[in-house]
């Protein structure tokens, strides 16, 4: 596993330099060496490979917290309806989505920068694989994983950049820019224009298309410790998720069903133990960190992890909201994974949910192993995740089979006709958490149940925000003084049409060195 991390010129040679330039994407080596020097054999390109997915647990743009592929899911992904940072207030207008026409803004950027930065160490894999020294088997494999790699970037860009799809005129509409190579213009940029919604979901369908026949071909997988690397069931995964987003019901059912063929999901002490910080069956792609590699106060469990010993966690612990708390049944586990108040403890708190009597001393002696030593107690605040070192380190999924159950009961929803077997899944689905659980119902209904166990599953997972922008509903926030449970900083409404959107605009120093982009 820990080949992830061989550092060599190979990931300095894919590296895409922040410089304000024309070169602002530049990919070219830091030394004279060439690509097809570099790419020479297949053991090389594994390298690449191997680097890629370090790729998603590293620090960039000098900013503490931008992670790689945590950030995505904590900043981008988990704040909108049913999750807050408590008390964070200073830090109110990023969690109530007020920078996503800031064109300049590092927040607005960021994604950007990190999703092309894999894209184009995913072409420099594509365009030179074929002439590595090595078995066909091997060439093949490694393709299929950097367009699974790309595919993904892909997906997570146009959740971000791109307009609803109902928002799209049936795909007409703008999506991202598609890089497909690394060939420059007579300038010696990347000057490309948006494609529309429809050519980059078409792109995404055609790399994991062609990732699930190579891999088919190839004949190989990744071991069961490489649970960072691409596999054909990761390929099927991001396809499903796409679909989803694209509205493409019957694409994103198969996908689903065939992403989590063959995975089993977790069982109850996994779920409510180390579930989402040690690999198991049901993760079907993770990122992987090593406490010899660690980012420390950059990682992802620095800012998610109940018993991280980063400042952010200790101060601004995650917390559920209460109406979302209050809709999971009492003979549900889950319900164990946030601290709810009784009504005596309620009474002490203060005004941002926070305890310092009863209540604190109650999360001590029941969640003791799950706190850091003087971490703050809000009303609320999460255990589901927790570090496996400090300060906040470890290893967390991206794609899991819950996520692939709820894709497929969602989509069969949508098609019509399918009560039954969406009811079958929910029922698989609940059945380790909630012995009692028993979905009857149909229709409208069967939808809405649909929804509010994405919501329960899939918390401070990254999926908050993504899932409220694509169902086209409006967050609204409730404040305590309003029998909520949020910070009155985050108490807000965030209407559909808000915020362009919900869409983040294009970053202005993308147009100020592409012609073929403007901002709008």
């Amino acid at each position: 596993m820990k080949n992830i991390y061989r550092i060599t010129l190979l990931i300095a040679a894919l590296s895409l330099a922040a410089s304000c330039s024309k070169e602002y994407l530049e990919t070219s080596p830091e030394s004279s060496t060439s690509p097809a020097t570099i790419f020479a054999s297949t053991e090389n390109v594994k390298l690449a490979i191997n680097g890629m997915s370090k790729m998603m647990t590293t620090q960039y743009l000098s900013t503490q917290g931008l992670n790689g592929e945590g950030t995505i899911k904590t900043w981008y992904g988990n704040f909108g309806n049913d999750l807050q940072r408590c008390n964070q207030t200073g830090w109110a207008a990023l969690w109530n989505h007020t920078y996503n026409e800031q064109v300049n803004s590092t927040y607005l950027i960021y994604p950007w920068y990190y999703y092309y930065k894999i894209i184009v160490n995913a072409n420099q894999v594509l365009e030179n694989v074929d002439n590595a020294e090595g078995s066909e088997a091997e060439r093949l494999y490694f393709k299929a994983q950097a367009l699974v790699f790309r595919a993904h970037a892909y997906t997570m860009l146009m959740q971000l950049y791109a307009y609803r799809w109902q928002d799209s005129n049936n795909g007409a509409g703008n999506g991202v820019i598609l890089r497909l190579n690394t060939e420059r213009d007579e300038d010696g940029g990347f000057d490309l224009p948006l494609s529309t919604q429809s050519e980059c979901y078409a792109q995404i369908y055609k790399d994991c298309d062609d990732a699930i026949q190579l891999f088919t071909a190839s004949g190989m997988k990744p071991a069961a410790s490489e649970f960072y690397l691409p596999s054909i069931n990761v390929a099927y995964a991001v396809k499903a998720r796409a679909a989803l987003v694209r509205q493409d019901w019957a694409t994103a059912a198969d996908a689903a069903a065939k992403a989590r063929s063959g995975r089993t999901l977790m069982s109850q002490s996994q779920y409510m133990d180390e579930g989402f910080n040690t690999p198991n069956d049901e993760w079907i792609w993770g990122v992987y960190e090593a406490e010899d590699q660690t980012i420390y106060y950059y990682s992802f469990f620095a800012y998610q992890a109940s018993d991280a010993s980063s400042s952010m966690q200790r101060t601004y612990p995650l917390a559920i909201s209460k109406e979302l708390y209050d809709q999971i049944p009492e003979t549900d586990v889950r319900r164990a994974l946030w601290l709810e108040p009784t009504a005596e403890e309620a009474a002490e708190l203060n005004a941002a949910g926070r305890s310092t009597g009863k209540l604190y001393k109650r999360a001590f002696d029941e969640y003791g192993d799950k706190l850091y030593s003087t971490s703050l107690v809000y009303q609320y605040m999460q255990f589901k995740f927790q570090c496996t070192f400090y300060p906040g380190g470890g290893s967390f999924n991206i794609y899991r089979a819950a996520e692939m159950y709820l894709t497929e009961a969602e989509a069969l929803c949508h098609m019509g006709g399918q009560d039954a077997k969406v009811q079958g899944l929910l029922n698989e689905l609940n059945k380790n958490l909630d012995p009692s659980y028993s979905c009857t119902k149909t229709g409208e209904d069967l939808l809405t149940e649909v929804k509010l166990y994405r919501r329960i599953d899939l918390w401070g997972e990254g999926f908050d925000w993504y899932d409220y922008k694509r169902w086209n509903e409006p967050i609204v926030r409730k404040s305590i003084a309003d029998g909520g449970s949020f910070a009155a900083a985050f108490a807000v409404t965030i209407n559909v049409g808000d915020g362009n959107k919900w869409t983040w605009k294009i970053p202005k120093r993308e147009v100020d060195y592409n012609d073929l982009v403007s901002l709008e």
